[in-house]
């Protein structure tokens, strides 16, 4: 996930032309023979030009990964990608996709978390996958 993280900041902060992925999701996240992390499918990114920190589109990225103001309103910004990486990296932790059908219109995979956190104390082995947490390992 660092190797990720480090070309999201590099899209966001490397050039003087911000660059926004807008689909930040495992499927688009490529391991090379050594198991580095690479940024992939960049068939929805956007340039912010011009000095701009957001910019509008019609273009929708995946549900369960996009930022809700991306969903709603199309607005695209470099925070969208983080919120989308925000949800990947939940989801390696729970092994939980966001398309879970546990989670719904009332619950997410953020909210989930949130309130499994909330609810027992922030007992962290209710949410993280048991195997992460050597949980049932010999």
């Amino acid at each position: 996930m660092i190797d990720v993280a480090l070309a999201l900041e590099y899209l966001h902060h490397g050039y003087t032309i911000p660059i926004v992925h807008c689909d930040m999701k495992p499927i688009n996240i490529l391991l090379d023979d050594d198991m580095v992390a690479h940024a992939a499918d960049f068939g929805i990114s956007k340039l912010l030009g011009g000095g701009d920190s957001t910019t509008q589109t019609m273009t929708l990225a995946t549900v369960g990964y996009m930022a809700p103001e991306y969903g709603t309103e199309g607005i695209v910004s470099t925070r969208g990608d983080v919120y989308s990486f925000g949800i990947v990296v939940m989801e390696i932790f729970t092994r939980r996709k966001p398309t879970n059908e546990m989670f719904d219109e009332e619950m997410n995979l953020k909210q989930w978390i949130a309130n499994s956190l909330l609810l027992t104390d922030a007992m962290i082995d209710e949410v993280v996958e048991a195997n992460l947490l050597g949980i049932g390992t010999e």
